[in-house]
Protein backbone atom coordinates (compact mmCIF):
# COMPACT_ATOMS: atom_id res chain seq x y z
CA UNK A 1 0.00 0.00 0.00
CA UNK A 2 1.35 3.45 -0.46
CA UNK A 3 2.43 5.96 1.96
CA UNK A 4 -0.83 8.78 0.74
CA UNK A 5 -3.40 5.73 0.77
CA UNK A 6 -1.46 3.90 4.55
CA UNK A 7 -2.22 7.52 5.74
CA UNK A 8 -5.43 8.41 4.49
CA UNK A 9 -6.58 4.55 6.42
CA UNK A 10 -4.95 5.04 8.84
CA UNK A 11 -7.56 8.47 9.78
CA UNK A 12 -10.39 6.11 8.45
CA UNK A 13 -9.94 4.08 10.93
CA UNK A 14 -9.19 6.00 13.56
CA UNK A 15 -12.79 7.64 12.41
CA UNK A 16 -13.98 4.63 13.33
CA UNK A 17 -12.90 3.32 16.30
CA UNK A 18 -11.38 6.13 18.20
CA UNK A 19 -8.08 4.64 18.69
CA UNK A 20 -5.05 2.81 17.10
CA UNK A 21 -2.28 0.85 18.18
CA UNK A 22 1.04 0.51 16.47
CA UNK A 23 0.96 -3.34 16.47
CA UNK A 24 -2.58 -3.36 14.93
CA UNK A 25 -1.92 -0.92 12.20
CA UNK A 26 1.55 -3.60 11.59
CA UNK A 27 -0.90 -6.27 11.17
CA UNK A 28 -3.91 -4.67 9.62
CA UNK A 29 -1.03 -2.43 6.39
CA UNK A 30 1.62 -4.75 6.27
CA UNK A 31 4.42 -1.82 6.57
CA UNK A 32 7.27 -2.25 9.43
CA UNK A 33 6.54 -1.15 12.62
CA UNK A 34 9.18 1.57 12.52
CA UNK A 35 7.69 2.77 9.19
CA UNK A 36 4.13 2.89 11.11
CA UNK A 37 5.19 5.23 14.00
CA UNK A 38 7.00 7.16 11.52
CA UNK A 39 3.12 7.75 9.61
CA UNK A 40 1.60 8.76 12.79
CA UNK A 41 4.44 11.06 13.50
CA UNK A 42 3.77 12.68 10.86
CA UNK A 43 -0.25 12.71 11.21
CA UNK A 44 0.61 14.76 14.73
CA UNK A 45 2.46 16.92 13.21
CA UNK A 46 -0.50 17.34 10.87
CA UNK A 47 -2.57 17.68 14.32
CA UNK A 48 -4.50 15.21 12.77
CA UNK A 49 -4.19 13.04 15.77
CA UNK A 50 -2.66 12.73 18.81
CA UNK A 51 -0.07 10.47 19.63
CA UNK A 52 0.24 7.46 22.28
CA UNK A 53 2.47 5.29 23.88
CA UNK A 54 2.02 2.85 21.46
CA UNK A 55 -0.32 4.48 19.23
CA UNK A 56 -2.86 7.29 18.63
CA UNK A 57 -6.17 8.77 19.75
CA UNK A 58 -8.47 10.89 17.37
CA UNK A 59 -8.18 14.59 17.40
CA UNK A 60 -10.73 17.23 16.95
CA UNK A 61 -14.46 17.14 16.37
CA UNK A 62 -13.65 16.67 13.03
CA UNK A 63 -14.18 12.97 13.85
CA UNK A 64 -17.27 13.61 15.96
CA UNK A 65 -19.51 12.92 13.24
CA UNK A 66 -23.05 11.67 13.34
CA UNK A 67 -23.50 8.32 11.64
CA UNK A 68 -24.01 9.23 8.28
CA UNK A 69 -20.41 10.03 8.06
CA UNK A 70 -19.02 7.48 9.89
CA UNK A 71 -20.52 4.81 8.37
CA UNK A 72 -18.60 4.49 5.04
CA UNK A 73 -15.07 4.12 6.72
CA UNK A 74 -14.00 0.78 5.95
CA UNK A 75 -15.92 -0.28 3.07
CA UNK A 76 -13.42 0.64 0.72
CA UNK A 77 -15.41 2.20 -2.37
CA UNK A 78 -16.12 5.74 -1.27
CA UNK A 79 -12.06 5.57 -0.26
CA UNK A 80 -11.43 3.94 -3.42
CA UNK A 81 -13.62 6.72 -5.07
CA UNK A 82 -11.46 9.51 -2.86
CA UNK A 83 -8.43 8.25 -3.71
CA UNK A 84 -8.45 9.13 -7.01
CA UNK A 85 -10.36 12.60 -6.87
CA UNK A 86 -7.33 13.70 -4.34
CA UNK A 87 -4.71 12.62 -7.02
CA UNK A 88 -6.33 15.26 -9.42
CA UNK A 89 -5.37 17.82 -7.61
CA UNK A 90 -2.26 20.01 -7.94
CA UNK A 91 -0.41 21.89 -5.05
CA UNK A 92 -1.51 25.38 -4.87
CA UNK A 93 -4.92 24.48 -6.63
CA UNK A 94 -8.90 25.89 -5.26
CA UNK A 95 -10.74 22.92 -4.68
CA UNK A 96 -14.44 22.83 -4.48
CA UNK A 97 -16.14 20.11 -1.82
CA UNK A 98 -19.64 20.27 -1.59
CA UNK A 99 -21.38 18.13 1.10
CA UNK A 100 -21.75 14.06 0.78
CA UNK A 101 -20.23 10.91 3.23
CA UNK A 102 -17.70 10.95 -0.24
CA UNK A 103 -16.28 14.16 -0.46
CA UNK A 104 -15.98 14.03 3.01
CA UNK A 105 -13.66 10.59 2.15
CA UNK A 106 -12.11 12.86 -0.13
CA UNK A 107 -11.50 15.57 2.50
CA UNK A 108 -9.49 13.38 4.39
CA UNK A 109 -7.32 11.92 0.79
CA UNK A 110 -6.31 15.47 0.95
CA UNK A 111 -5.31 16.45 4.02
CA UNK A 112 -2.85 13.13 4.41
CA UNK A 113 -1.26 14.19 1.14
CA UNK A 114 2.29 15.25 1.95
CA UNK A 115 2.76 17.16 -1.01
CA UNK A 116 0.50 19.45 0.16
CA UNK A 117 2.41 21.29 2.42
CA UNK A 118 4.88 22.83 0.60
CA UNK A 119 2.19 25.16 -1.77
CA UNK A 120 -0.64 24.52 0.32
CA UNK A 121 -4.26 24.52 -0.87
CA UNK A 122 -7.58 26.42 -0.70
CA UNK A 123 -10.94 24.66 -0.72
CA UNK A 124 -14.45 25.96 -0.50
CA UNK A 125 -16.82 24.43 0.84
CA UNK A 126 -20.57 24.37 2.01
CA UNK A 127 -20.18 21.45 4.24
CA UNK A 128 -19.50 22.49 7.99
CA UNK A 129 -18.07 18.97 8.65
CA UNK A 130 -15.65 19.33 6.06
CA UNK A 131 -14.52 22.39 6.62
CA UNK A 132 -13.86 21.66 10.78
CA UNK A 133 -12.04 18.19 9.24
CA UNK A 134 -9.26 20.48 6.72
CA UNK A 135 -9.19 23.24 9.45
CA UNK A 136 -6.46 21.16 10.91
CA UNK A 137 -4.42 21.20 8.60
CA UNK A 138 -2.32 25.14 8.95
CA UNK A 139 -1.36 24.78 5.11
CA UNK A 140 -4.95 24.73 3.77
CA UNK A 141 -6.62 27.45 3.52
CA UNK A 142 -10.52 26.86 4.18
CA UNK A 143 -13.46 28.88 3.20
CA UNK A 144 -16.91 28.45 4.44
CA UNK A 145 -20.09 29.47 2.04
CA UNK A 146 -22.20 30.65 5.14
CA UNK A 147 -25.62 29.93 4.75
CA UNK A 148 -28.08 28.24 5.81
CA UNK A 149 -27.56 24.91 7.44
CA UNK A 150 -29.43 21.40 6.83
CA UNK A 151 -29.12 19.31 9.79
CA UNK A 152 -29.31 16.77 8.01
CA UNK A 153 -26.73 16.92 5.83
CA UNK A 154 -24.50 19.46 7.18
CA UNK A 155 -24.23 21.37 4.21
CA UNK A 156 -24.65 25.14 3.84
CA UNK A 157 -28.00 26.66 1.03
CA UNK A 158 -29.28 30.11 0.54
CA UNK A 159 -28.83 33.00 -1.40
CA UNK A 160 -25.62 33.82 1.43
CA UNK A 161 -23.82 31.07 -0.68
CA UNK A 162 -24.86 31.68 -4.12
CA UNK A 163 -23.26 35.30 -3.42
CA UNK A 164 -19.90 33.60 -2.05
CA UNK A 165 -19.47 31.46 -5.25
CA UNK A 166 -20.51 33.91 -7.61
CA UNK A 167 -17.43 35.77 -6.61
CA UNK A 168 -14.95 33.16 -6.59
CA UNK A 169 -13.34 30.68 -9.37
CA UNK A 170 -12.26 26.52 -8.30
CA UNK A 171 -10.01 24.76 -10.20
CA UNK A 172 -11.87 21.59 -9.56
CA UNK A 173 -15.03 21.23 -8.09
CA UNK A 174 -15.93 17.33 -6.78
CA UNK A 175 -19.45 17.45 -6.52
CA UNK A 176 -21.27 14.44 -4.28
CA UNK A 177 -25.17 13.08 -5.39
CA UNK A 178 -27.66 11.11 -4.24
CA UNK A 179 -28.24 9.91 -8.10
CA UNK A 180 -27.24 9.76 -11.42
CA UNK A 181 -28.29 8.45 -14.70
CA UNK A 182 -28.26 8.79 -18.36
CA UNK A 183 -31.43 10.19 -18.95
CA UNK A 184 -31.70 12.50 -15.41
CA UNK A 185 -27.90 13.36 -14.98
CA UNK A 186 -27.10 14.21 -11.36
CA UNK A 187 -29.76 14.65 -8.95
CA UNK A 188 -29.82 15.23 -5.19
CA UNK A 189 -33.18 14.99 -2.58
CA UNK A 190 -32.92 18.55 -1.83
CA UNK A 191 -33.64 21.14 -4.19
CA UNK A 192 -31.87 24.04 -2.39
CA UNK A 193 -28.65 21.23 -2.61
CA UNK A 194 -28.81 21.03 -5.57
CA UNK A 195 -28.77 24.59 -6.79
CA UNK A 196 -25.48 24.92 -4.88
CA UNK A 197 -23.88 22.07 -6.67
CA UNK A 198 -25.16 23.17 -9.85
CA UNK A 199 -23.61 26.88 -9.06
CA UNK A 200 -20.38 25.34 -7.49
CA UNK A 201 -19.90 23.31 -10.83
CA UNK A 202 -20.02 26.35 -12.79
CA UNK A 203 -17.54 28.26 -10.92
CA UNK A 204 -14.72 25.39 -11.58
CA UNK A 205 -12.77 25.05 -14.47
CA UNK A 206 -13.19 21.33 -14.35
CA UNK A 207 -16.06 19.28 -12.35
CA UNK A 208 -16.85 15.72 -11.73
CA UNK A 209 -19.53 13.84 -9.97
CA UNK A 210 -17.99 11.72 -7.43
CA UNK A 211 -20.52 8.36 -6.74
CA UNK A 212 -20.41 5.01 -5.49
CA UNK A 213 -21.42 2.29 -7.55
CA UNK A 214 -25.04 2.34 -5.80
CA UNK A 215 -26.12 5.45 -7.07
CA UNK A 216 -25.78 5.10 -10.51
CA UNK A 217 -28.64 4.46 -12.56
CA UNK A 218 -30.79 6.34 -9.87
CA UNK A 219 -32.59 9.36 -10.24
CA UNK A 220 -33.55 11.77 -7.11
CA UNK A 221 -35.80 14.99 -6.90
CA UNK A 222 -33.77 17.36 -8.20
CA UNK A 223 -31.85 18.24 -11.41
CA UNK A 224 -28.36 19.32 -10.65
CA UNK A 225 -26.85 18.86 -13.97
CA UNK A 226 -25.15 16.43 -17.26
CA UNK A 227 -22.39 15.78 -18.84
CA UNK A 228 -21.99 19.17 -20.31
CA UNK A 229 -21.59 20.35 -16.81
CA UNK A 230 -20.24 17.36 -15.51
CA UNK A 231 -18.02 15.47 -17.88
CA UNK A 232 -16.27 13.92 -15.33
CA UNK A 233 -17.82 11.04 -12.88
CA UNK A 234 -15.88 9.03 -10.57
CA UNK A 235 -17.10 5.65 -9.29
CA UNK A 236 -16.13 2.50 -7.52
CA UNK A 237 -15.95 -0.72 -9.47
CA UNK A 238 -18.64 -2.22 -8.63
CA UNK A 239 -20.23 -0.23 -11.14
CA UNK A 240 -21.83 -2.42 -14.03
CA UNK A 241 -20.54 -2.45 -17.41
CA UNK A 242 -24.24 -1.36 -18.65
CA UNK A 243 -24.31 1.39 -16.52
CA UNK A 244 -21.12 2.72 -17.31
CA UNK A 245 -21.71 2.20 -20.82
CA UNK A 246 -25.00 3.96 -20.59
CA UNK A 247 -23.05 7.13 -18.92
CA UNK A 248 -20.37 6.68 -21.48
CA UNK A 249 -23.33 7.20 -24.74
CA UNK A 250 -24.64 9.83 -22.62
CA UNK A 251 -21.14 11.91 -22.98
CA UNK A 252 -19.97 11.29 -19.45
CA UNK A 253 -16.35 10.05 -19.00
CA UNK A 254 -16.33 7.56 -16.30
CA UNK A 255 -13.70 6.74 -14.32
CA UNK A 256 -13.03 4.00 -11.54
CA UNK A 257 -10.96 4.30 -8.44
Amino acid sequence: MKRAARLSAILDLLAAQGEVSVDELVEQFGASPATTRRDLDSLAERRLLTRTHGGAVAQSVAYELPIRYRSHHGTGAKEQIAALAASLVEPGWVVGLSGGTTTNAIATALAARDDLAEHGLTVVTNAVNIAAQLAMRPEFKVVVTGGVIHARSFELVGPFVEQLLGGIRLDFAFIGVNGLSAASGATTHDEAEAAVNRLMAQRGARAAIVADASKIGRAAFAHVGGAELFPLVITDAAVTDAHREELTDAGFEVRVG
